[in-house]
């Protein structure tokens, strides 16, 4: 299955499922009613820029493109346009592509249960590389070269980093945390400051300050740990590979259950 088909019904099995029960009326035609879902449904077949907005922000426009819709299918209808070859190849090709849609979402539903996905993190966390590397670090943050020079000469000679902290450093959490950042993984911190902070070993001071658009930084890494990331964490990327699975694994099965002859542009048989 194509990647953007299989978002594509990922993302309506998520709306289905903030929606709940509700699906109030949005809009009546003619005496016909426009649910909410429609109008979900339409703005997840728009493209990706427009899918990720807020339902909200696209709420008119989106409405009179579903409206209009309506309005021109049945006028289709009252010309009698669905009965011709064409159109009725069409609307089975429809129907094929719908109901194959409601199958897998189905089947994604059913492997997305909180049992299975507490089982998937087992399995995944007792991994190797699952846990992710955590930095507990100080620093002090400078406005040039020669002043981080200067701090790391102090700290030298046996200055207190935390009180350097506190009466030196450009930023404005330094004089509560004295420098202190926690705990935090790479992603975290901007990329010259991470490699720096995860190539030291712990009760170290980087020889030579490291640069950011923030300024310049003096670093000391205090502690190293590995943690597991939580389940909550880690549940979008095993919801997908989940649904993926469930898919890929309907999908073989009723291949294999199935008689199939292909044929290539040329009409020559092709090997399933």
């Amino acid at each position: 299955m194509a990647k953007g088909r299989f978002v594509f019904l990922v993302l309506l099995l998520a709306a289905a499922g903030a929606r709940g029960a509700e699906d109030p009326v949005v809009a009546v035609v003619d005496g016909e009613k426009v649910l909410r879902s429609e109008l979900e449904a339409a703005q997840m077949a728009l493209p990706e820029q427009f899918r990720q907005l807020p339902l909200e922000t696209i709420w008119d426009p989106l409405l009179s493109r579903v409206i209009d819709r309506r309005l021109l299918a049945r006028e289709a209808e009252r010309r009698r346009l669905h009965e011709r070859p064409e159109a009725k190849a069409a609307i089975e090709r429809a129907r094929r592509e719908i109901l194959g849609d409601f199958l897998l979402e189905s089947v994604v539903a059913e492997s997305l249960t909180p049992e299975r996905l507490e089982q998937a993190y087992r399995i995944a966390s007792a991994q190797p590389g699952f846990a992710v590397e955590e930095v507990r670090a100080r620093h002090i943050l400078l406005g040039s070269e020669a002043e981080a020079r200067g701090v790391l000469a102090e700290l030298a000679k046996g200055a207190d980093f935390a009180t350097l902290a506190q009466s030196r450093s450009l930023d404005p959490s330094a004089k509560e945390n004295k420098g202190d950042l926690g705990f935090f993984r790479r992603e975290a911190m901007v990329e010259p400051f991470a490699e720096a902070a995860f190539s030291a070993e712990p009760g170290t001071t980087l020889a030579d300050p490291v640069r950011t658009r923030f300024g310049w930084h003096v670093i000391r890494v205090e502690e190293r740990r590995s943690v597991l990331p939580t389940l909550e964490e880690k549940r979008a990327e095993l919801e997908e590979r989940l649904a993926r699975e469930a898919i890929n694994g309907l999908v073989a099965e009723l291949r294999a259950r199935a008689r199939v002859e292909r044929f290539g542009p040329d009409k020559a048989p092709r090997a399933n």
